[in-house]
């Protein structure tokens, strides 16, 4: 058995994750899909200085879906933004995302910059592949799709308005 945990990748196995991941956003922005941009920034990570990309995404619940994958020493982190901090009923908001992140599988809400909210996870490098970033950007618009309305309802209250349903 291995450790998909352990080890820190060399030059070389970076190149190829990128490359991986590079070419799987080549193909998903020429199938005219979800994925409507993508932003590579070699040294991204404002901490680390890790490569990171900025996926821009076509959402239904909301106009857009942004995703950032990150390459780290021994993993992919993702982050997608889901909503600004909460402003009523706040503590019913929380409750409700804290409440769903049962549900979710290989990421969570979680409190980020600004107190925005987040929806976070990571991946062992050896498992980035077409179908682990498919998952991902899939798991991230569905998690959008399903929670938004009623995190949004919730968290601003009076303020929130679906989007008509000619312009999903």
């Amino acid at each position: 058995m291995t450790d998909d945990w352990a080890g820190i990748l060399g030059s070389a196995e970076r190149d190829a994750v990128c490359g991986r991941i590079d070419g799987w956003a080549a193909r998903e922005l020429a199938d005219g899909g979800a994925l409507v941009a993508v932003d590579r920034q070699v040294g991204g990570d404002p901490v680390t200085g890790a490569p990171r990309w900025y996926l821009r995404l076509k959402g239904e619940e909301k106009e857009f879906v942004t995703v950032w994958l990150t390459l780290r020493q021994r993993t992919l982190r993702h982050e997608c933004q889901f909503m600004p901090a909460p402003e009523t009923n706040i503590e019913a908001t929380w409750r409700y995302l804290l409440t769903r992140n049962a549900d979710l599988l290989g990421m969570a809400f979680a409190l980020g910059d600004e107190d925005a909210v987040y929806l976070v996870g990571r991946v062992p490098v050896s498992r980035v592949d077409d179908y682990e970033l498919d998952r991902i950007v899939g798991a991230s618009l569905a998690y959008t799709d399903e929670c938004f309305p009623t995190a949004m309802s919730l968290g601003y209250e009076g303020r929130y308005r679906r989007r008509p349903p000619t312009e999903r």
